[in-house]
């Protein structure tokens, strides 16, 4: 009987270290498992993660790309505003001093024309008459001429203000558009 009960306990043995062998081989093939469950899905979550990264760094750089070209452009609109502004405003000092040369020009010929024919009045009547003549007449030409000359000057910082108004009010738009 002593060697049944051992005969017994010996299959007890066996079959537990059976239990325990096949336990152990299938949590070692659940643990395998699942680490590589684990390893797949970290390395699928890493490759998406450089994805969205490389994709979110393409995109930063393409806007700042474009930020940079729409920069560039308004500043060579700006620059361009700022000499055709330049340009109008010599023109209005062209026109100004040409203004001014023709009508020095023609007061100095009035003046030499009315001196020449005072010189030859007969009496001081006749050269009072002469000279208020003249002087009515000067005043009424330095007049027309100041008038003509804030016209021209008028116009021309008009003009000149005309191209960085436009940039501006362009600007403003722009600014207005993009909120």
């Amino acid at each position: 009987m002593a060697d049944t009960t051992a005969d017994t306990v010996k299959k007890t043995v066996e079959t537990a270290t059976d239990t325990v062998k096949k336990t152990v081989e299938t949590a070692t093939a659940t643990v395998k498992a699942s680490a590589e469950k684990a390893q797949a899905t970290f390395q699928a979550n890493a490759e998406q993660a450089q994805a969205a990264g490389a994709k979110a760094l393409r995109e930063v750089a393409d806007k700042s790309t474009a930020g940079l070209t729409e920069l560039n452009a308004q500043s060579k609109q700006n620059l361009e505003a700022l000499v055709a502004s330049a340009a109008a405003a010599q023109k209005g000092v062209e026109t100004l001093s040409a203004q001014g040369v023709a009508f020095t020009k023609k007061s100095w010929e009035d003046a030499t024309a009315a001196a020449q024919s005072m010189s030859q009045a007969r009496s001081i009547q006749e050269l009072l008459e002469l000279q208020t003549t003249w002087a009515k007449s000067a005043t009424e030409a330095y007049l027309a001429e100041v008038t003509k000359a804030t016209d021209v000057l008028t116009a021309s910082v008009k003009n000149s203000f005309q191209p960085i108004t436009e940039r501006v009010t362009a600007s403003v738009e722009k600014f207005q558009a993009a909120r």
